[in-house]
C-alpha cells in the first residue's frame, strides 16, 4: 500500500476530510488527530519515533478526536482492516 505523508500545513489540516475511500496510507507528525468532515471510518495506529506502535483505534468512526498521547511522535491514518499490526509492533510500510 502507499505511503503519503501530510507534511505542509494545507496537506495536515485537509487530511482525509471529505473523502469517502482511500487505498493508501496517511502519515502525519503529530501525536493527536480528529476525524471531522470525515465520510469513512478509518483505522489509526500511533507510533514512537522509532515507529513502534503504541495505540490502536480501529473502524474510528467520523466526527471523534484522540487528544494527544504522551511519547507518541507519528500518526498513521490507514482503510478500516487493510493492516493487520498489534500494540509493540513496528509500523514500517
Amino acid at each position: 500500500m502507499e505511503l503519503k505523508e501530510a507534511k505542509t500545513f494545507t496537506q495536515k489540516l485537509k487530511g482525509l476530510m471529505f473523502q469517502r475511500n482511500f487505498n493508501y496510507i496517511l502519515k502525519f507528525k503529530t501525536n493527536g488527530i480528529h476525524t471531522f468532515f470525515m465520510k469513512c471510518n478509518i483505522d489509526v495506529f500511533l507510533t514512537d519515533k522509532n515507529n513502534k506502535i503504541l495505540y490502536i483505534y480501529r473502524n474510528l468512526k467520523p466526527n471523534k478526536i484522540i487528544l494527544p498521547k504522551k511519547g507518541v511522535k507519528y500518526t498513521y491514518e490507514t482503510p478500516t482492516d487493510s493492516i493487520n499490526l498489534k500494540i509493540g509492533d513496528y509500523f514500517n510500510p
